[in-house]
């Protein structure tokens, strides 16, 4: 691998603020819904209507499974989501209910809107970053990180 740029450092330095930045926000809004952070993630990576595997989830969360339970019973306990089963019946799923969809919608409207930062940019400069995020984000998929 050959040494990064100083601009590759310094663009990765301040990807790393701004992830910081976002965490935060992701993690008070959490808090103000009485979520915690990984219950808050596991929501907003449920599709309405699809049930996701309980190990799908531990994989997503980069958690070992044995604690995804926990993170499920209290979801289930307050109704925003249930287990079922997948089609293959040694498989236990996870489902949004109504309650629990209506908070995801909430939270991806709170949560992935524009900041305002971006908001602040010029269009051709949103357009530009766009561009650059698509093939940074594909080029990551590639490598599978």
């Amino acid at each position: 691998m050959k040494k990064p740029s100083k601009e590759a450092r310094e663009a990765a330095e301040l990807l790393h603020e701004l992830f910081m930045a976002h965490k935060r926000q992701f993690q008070s809004y959490a808090k103000e819904n009485g979520l915690s952070p990984q219950q808050a993630a596991t929501m907003l990576n449920l599709s309405p209507g699809v049930g996701m595997p309980m190990n799908g989830i531990a994989d997503f969360l980069m958690c070992d499974a044995s604690n995804v339970t926990g993170i499920v019973d209290k979801l289930e306990a307050r109704g925003l989501a249930r287990r079922g089963q997948a089609e293959d019946r040694r498989v236990k799923v996870l489902m949004l209910t109504p309650e629990g969809e209506a908070l995801r919608a909430s939270m991806r409207e709170h949560l992935l809107s524009p900041p305002t930062w971006l908001l602040a940019l010029a269009r051709d400069d949103q357009r530009v970053l766009l561009d650059i995020l698509q093939r940074a984000n594909q080029s990551a998929r590639d490598e599978k990180i």
